[in-house]
């Protein structure tokens, strides 16, 4: 559900936004372009999908239960009544600036990565278009996606997956404080490794599907 209404936003705005910014020439739009266009669809999508995402995280952190004890969430819409019970349609949102940033800075790296690192390859007719060009571009942009989200995503889990009641982070800012203070930056870091792993082959899987369908339809490739 989260990435079904996320990840369609976020792809399917960034062309139309990037025009809007005036880019006409696929092989030679400036990167800052790609960047501010990214970024704007990422954080229309995440704001979209926040109580999805919230649900997806407090289903995940849910631990194995002890003899007697019922599963606070037994299902995806049980979970979705249970957070509306217990705050309102307002808790749905708990977190929604973390999880908005962390979707700026992923679709501002990640797209635009591909788009750039695609445009700079075949321009320096290093490869032509096609499958291995599609898979290389989107090798560096899953990398680099997953250094510049990595410590956005150690936040937003943090401050999703906290408790409502003690709260021990009031803010986005209040945790990235405590766990610089307490962690040190390597503390932003945590899970880069698995992180990674999940991104890498995310990314090349969404932009190997994304430029097949562009194809089949008849549109141009990215």
């Amino acid at each position: 559900m989260r990435e079904g209404s996320y990840s369609t936003i976020r792809l399917g705005a960034y062309e139309p936004l990037k025009r809007m910014f005036g880019a006409t020439d696929p092989a030679h739009t400036p990167l800052w372009k790609k960047v501010c266009s990214g970024a704007i669809s990422g954080a229309i999508g995440s704001s979209i999908a926040t109580p999805t995402d919230l649900i997806k995280i407090r289903m995940q952190a849910q631990g194995k239960l002890g003899p007697g004890q019922e599963v606070r969430y037994p299902s995806t819409y049980g979970a979705f009544r249970e957070v509306v019970r217990e705050g309102g349609v307002r808790a749905l949102y708990v977190g929604v600036g973390p999880t908005v940033k962390r979707a700026a800075i992923l679709t501002a790296t990640q797209i635009p990565a591909y788009d750039h690192a695609k445009h700079l390859i075949l321009n320096a007719q290093l490869m032509s278009e096609g499958i291995p060009l599609h898979v290389t571009a989107s090798m560096i942009a899953g990398f680099c996606t997953a250094v510049t989200t990595s410590p956005v995503d150690v936040v937003k889990t943090r401050i999703m997956n906290q408790c409502q009641v003690t709260k021990p982070y009031s803010s986005a800012f209040d945790c990235l404080g405590k766990t610089l203070r307490t962690e040190g930056p390597l503390g932003l870091y945590k899970g880069f490794i698995p992180n990674w792993m999940r991104i890498g082959p995310h990314t090349i899987v969404t932009f190997f599907v994304f430029e097949q369908l562009r194809r089949m339809i008849g549109m141009a490739p990215v």
